[in-house]
């Protein structure tokens, strides 16, 4: 048992930590789901992924397309990370928007998902006209050493319907309003439309009130290129679907649209995002 004096400067260290400003490594990628077929099979990707993410070192990060059997495969291979997600068909079925963060500094506090449909709480529904299944998943996490909470959501857009993409942001923005303002919350997700010229960002970034965590950045690498290259040369037309929405961040220090490749291969079609972003 810890003496008094032991518990005493145990709650005073994690007092003083939790009046440091709040900083978290963000990233979102989209992964390209398994495929045993070469080019740019699985089994291809896997290690460079894992490279990929180490030398990124993101404290949390959220993932779009990823299998199930792809998303053991990940944990397997990053040990620091736990995740929590569930297939948009329900169950172990289909794609994930799974969550992953770093096990040491976080645990999970409570976590859910839901279906960008008119019935957002049937799973695998889908109301809009879009052909495939879409959802959210969302974590809370506390941080280890301070108490302090935040929310992780994570999402993918359709990538035919605007209409659908429309509908999404504004289901979206009414569920994230019933969080309370006071605790720190980052969506981020494939949106599958252009940050600055789409009713979906323009419904997450006025009505919701959330900040592009892109614009925000202090210093940006790799401005003006594309996040999906679709295994092509990379373009730069600024066309960013990837985004990092963050609600009244301090700063965002900075922010990178990561162009990794080993020996030309890259370990999706879509370049992972990442920023770090503090909150007061």
């Amino acid at each position: 048992m810890l003496s008094f004096a032991a518990l005493l400067l145990t709650g005073l260290l994690r007092a003083a930590d939790a009046a440091t400003p709040f900083e978290l490594r963000v990233m979102t990628f989209n992964l390209r789901f398994a495929s045993a077929e070469p080019p740019h099979a699985w089994p291809e990707r896997r290690p460079i992924m894992r490279r990929v993410i180490e030398r990124e070192t993101p404290d949390v990060f959220g993932t779009q397309e990823g299998l199930y059997g792809q998303l053991r495969d990940m944990a397997a291979d990053l040990p620091s990370y736990d995740w929590i997600g569930l297939g948009r068909e329900g169950g172990s079925r289909g794609e994930f928007m799974a969550v992953f963060f770093r096990r040491d500094k976080f645990e999970p506090v409570s976590f859910d998902h839901f279906w960008l449909s008119d019935t957002p709480d049937v799973i695998g529904s889908m109301t809009w006209g879009n052909r495939y299944r879409r959802m959210v998943t969302w974590v809370r996490l506390r941080e280890r050493a301070t108490g302090r909470e935040f929310e992780l959501w994570n999402t993918h857009f359709d990538h035919e319907s605007e209409t659908a993409r429309a509908k999404s942001a504004g289901l979206l923005a009414a569920r994230l309003a019933r969080v309370d303002p006071r605790v720190p919350l980052l969506l981020v997700g494939d949106f599958n439309c252009l940050a600055g010229a789409s009713a979906a960002y323009t419904t997450l970034t006025q009505t919701a009130g959330l900040t592009d965590a892109w614009l925000a950045a202090g210093h940006r690498t790799n401005d003006g290129l594309n996040t999906f290259h679709g295994y092509q040369s990379p373009k730069r037309a600024g066309e960013r679907i990837d985004w990092i929405l963050a609600r009244q961040p301090a700063s965002v220090t900075e922010a990178a649209i990561v162009d990794y490749a080993e020996n030309g291969q890259t370990p999706s079609d879509h370049f992972p995002v990442t920023a770090t972003v503090r909150f007061d």
